[in-house]
C-alpha cells in the first residue's frame, strides 16, 4: 500500500480516469500476471429438464492496477467491477481485496 502515492496507472479506479459501471463480481484469484489477474467463482444454474440445480465455474480476467499489485496474490478473495473493454479479454478492473488466501 506504499505505492498508492506514486500510482501513475491510467486504469486505476482510485487514481486514474477510467469509469466503472455495470456488473460487480467477487471471486478467488487463480492466476496472476503482470497487470492482470484471473479470478474464478461458482454460480448455480437451473436445469429445467431435470428440475435440479447445477454448479458452474466462471473465469474472468481483470486489470490489476499498479498500486494493488503487491497486495493481491494467488488465493485472495477480491472484488472486480466492469468497465469499458481494455483489451481482447479484459473488461473488468480490480476494485478491492476482501480477504487473504484461504490456506494462509
Amino acid at each position: 500500500m506504499t505505492d498508492k502515492i506514486n500510482c501513475n496507472d491510467k486504469f486505476c479506479p482510485i487514481h486514474g480516469q477510467i469509469s466503472l459501471r455495470g456488473r460487480t463480481f467477487k471471486g478467488k484469484v487463480i492466476r496472476k500476471f503482470p497487470k492482470r489477474v484471473c479470478i474464478e467463482f461458482e454460480r448455480t444454474i437451473y436445469i429445467k429438464k431435470y428440475e435440479r440445480y447445477a454448479k458452474r465455474k466462471t473465469k474472468l480476467h481483470a486489470r490489476l492496477p499498479d498500486c494493488m499489485a503487491h497486495d493481491i496474490n494467488i488465493g485472495d478473495y477480491i472484488e472486480i467491477k466492469e468497465c469499458r473493454p481494455i483489451s481482447k479479454i479484459i473488461h473488468f478492473i480490480v476494485v478491492k481485496k476482501i480477504s487473504g488466501g484461504e490456506g494462509k
